[in-house]
């Protein structure tokens, strides 16, 4: 993955881990646009504040030596692999997302095993004169071209193909929730 850069200035930055640069853990920041707390809701704002002024952005990082961040998901998103693994959905959505005929996907977990689902450009497939059996072939071309990027615990075994976008949250973000349990 890439790095989202460097804080900003008058930032600070820091990962919650025993060795940020090598081992995930949560990003910590702490500066004068942080946020003093959640109105009028004390319990809130002690889950993410701490008492020295670090916020708690519930999501997993690690930091290079010259203070590039690299995001790999969100805390709340991780999935465990099979030996205690963590696997982190956004970055395999990431490489994937970036993949010919792909809109959008979302990693989940079914019966031990990661499943990606994905919302393929179908406008797109279309155009280029694609039948069905076409852009399913293409997506599968392309998980194993993804599993080729991914350590073995977090391949994916296997995609479904979604008709339409997936239910998002006003700030555009996928509503996981209402996946994790899919339907053949």
């Amino acid at each position: 993955l890439y790095s989202c850069g460097k804080a900003v200035p008058r930032m600070e930055i820091k990962i919650d881990s025993e060795d940020p640069q090598n081992i995930p853990g949560e990003i910590l920041c702490k500066g004068m646009n942080v946020m003093l707390g959640y109105y009028k809701n004390q319990k809130a704002t002690d889950e993410v504040l701490l008492k020295d002024g670090w916020l708690r952005t519930g999501d997993i990082g690690v930091m290079d030596s010259d203070g590039f961040l690299y995001i790999r998901g969100r805390s709340k998103s991780v999935i465990l692999g099979p030996n205690g693994q963590n696997i982190y959905p956004e970055e395999i959505e990431s490489i994937f997302n970036n993949m010919q005929y792909v809109v959008e996907s979302l990693v989940i977990e079914e019966k031990g095993s990661l499943t990606l689902l994905v919302y393929p450009d179908f406008e797109q497939a279309e155009k280029d004169g694609l039948s069905q059996v076409d852009l399913e072939r293409k997506m599968e071309e392309n998980r194993i071209l993804l599993n080729e990027e991914l350590t073995n615990f977090s391949k994916i075994q296997q995609i479904k193909i979604f008709p339409e976008e997936f239910e998002k949250t006003p700030k555009k973000s996928i509503k996981r929730f209402l996946y994790q349990r899919v339907q053949e």
